[in-house]
């Protein structure tokens, strides 16, 4: 049986568990909500909470199509609209007095789907390897957290995420974390999210680093017509309504988005001119006057939109033509890749350094030998928490052994918490085989 941790942080009494060689306290609440409303931070514990399990999911649909190439998003997690939960991850042999620096993981999957305990997001070999305490963060997704509109508040879902950070400022210093280095990491939404998190009052007082990988900031904006549309879509629902008429209400508000273009790819997210968040025509001044005070790294995939190619059926077949099919696969990936990611992200770094920001850029281009999807989206999060169990099997990583991707994995762990500690980087560089400027 494991060894069980006791902590006694502000929030109260809790226990965790050694596994191997990190100490983990799973699914400790740091808020709650009714429905369609704000958080609330909980009551602190009187009595010892055991934070054994992990954090549930919020209710979501499987994404198959994707499962077979990346992963699954939850993992068989049970689901849960109480799933405003957090699980904290440390080394095993801490030392006395020592403060960690503290990363914070913002997951992905379009703001529709994921869990921040999905085991494809294990962080051990992160924090066994870098001697860092990280932090995953479970939200509310889609209808439940980011459509807004018919007595619903949007941006539920950013609010959770500054609950958690609220906490963390609070509480982890009793984990060994320090709460002057905290450095958000997140991946696709996770990213997009952080960027966003940037622009709300509190941030410079809750982290002072951010890594952005993948964020889809090519299709952020522009969106109020889509967004009204969205929350117009579907019945207003009971205030009984069940789990599966909200997500029924989900995929209404998805369909309503489809004539919108590119953002509806991705159409639930944050709501410019709903709080946190400022208006649209005023979010460029919010980024600019925090840059100077949270230093970025923004990362992106070679080739993102290799991923999506197998589940966009028009595409497919294209792909299955002779000559003229392997071609066109990499001219259309490489133009999804600029208009949806790159394009974005260079406006984004650029606008932080003009205003006297610091900022680093890092194409991941590592992909497994001969593999069709190359370094598609999600490559990175494959290297940065990748363990046996979790990538076996996945298309995404075939012809690579384990030894091939571990190796590359420790170069990107290693780039990720040094950035976190505060280790000087050049502004854009390289690691030989993963990651090119």
């Amino acid at each position: 049986m494991s060894a069980e941790h006791r902590f006694t942080p502000p929030c109260g009494p809790i226990i965790g568990r050694a596994l191997g060689s990190v100490v983990r306290a799973s699914g400790i609440p740091y808020a709650r909500a009714p429905r369609f409303h704000p958080p609330r931070p909980v009551d602190d514990f009187s009595e010892p909470y055991r934070a054994f399990e992990p954090a549930p999911a919020c209710p979501q649909w499987r994404i198959r199509e994707l499962e077979a190439v990346v992963g699954s998003h939850t993992g068989g997690l049970p689901q849960s609209e109480d799933c405003q939960n957090l699980t904290v991850t440390m080394p095993e042999s801490g030392r006395e007095g020592e403060l960690l620096p503290v990363m914070v993981w913002i997951h992905g999957g379009s703001y529709i789907s994921g869990a921040g305990d999905a085991p494809i997001y294990d962080p051990t070999a992160l924090v066994e390897e870098q001697r860092v305490v990280v932090v995953s963060v479970t939200y509310r997704l889609g209808a439940f957290g980011f459509l807004g509109g018919r007595g619903r508040s949007a941006n539920l879902g950013l609010m959770d995420q500054l609950c958690a950070l609220e906490w963390v400022q609070r509480n982890i210093a009793a984990f060994g974390g320090d709460p002057d280095t905290v450095t958000l990491f997140g991946q696709s939404a996770g990213g997009d999210a952080i960027a966003h998190l940037m622009a709300t009052s509190d941030a410079p007082r809750l982290f002072r680093r951010a890594i952005m990988q993948s964020p889809p900031l090519g299709i952020s904006r522009g969106r109020a017509k889509m967004t009204a549309a969205m929350a117009a879509a579907g019945p207003e629902l009971p205030a009984d309504a069940s789990v599966k008429q909200v997500l029924r209400l989900q995929e209404a508000a998805r369909a309503a988005a489809a004539p919108f273009g590119m953002p509806g790819l991705m159409p639930f997210g944050t709501q410019y001119g709903a709080s946190p968040l400022p208006e649209e025509s005023q979010v460029d001044e919010a980024w600019t006057a925090v840059a100077p005070r949270i230093n970025i790294m923004i990362t992106h995939t070679a080739e993102e939109a290799r991923l999506f190619i197998p589940v966009a059926h028009p595409v497919k077949r294209l792909r299955e033509l002779p000559v003229i099919g392997p071609p066109a696969m990499t001219v259309l990936s490489r133009l999804g890749t600029r208009l949806i990611y790159v394009t974005g992200i260079r406006t984004f770094l650029r606008r932080h350094r003009r205003a006297g920001g610091r900022g680093h850029y890092f194409i991941v281009d590592w992909a497994a030998p001969g593999n069709f999807f190359r370094s598609a989206h999600g490559i990175d999060v494959a290297l940065l928490f990748g363990t046996r169990s979790n990538t076996a099997g996945l298309e995404l990583l075939k012809g690579a052994s384990w030894e091939e991707l571990n190796q590359a994995g420790r170069s990107v762990r290693s780039l990720w918490a040094g950035f976190a500690r505060g280790a000087e980087l050049p502004a854009k560089g390289r690691i030989p085989g993963v990651t090119a400027s």
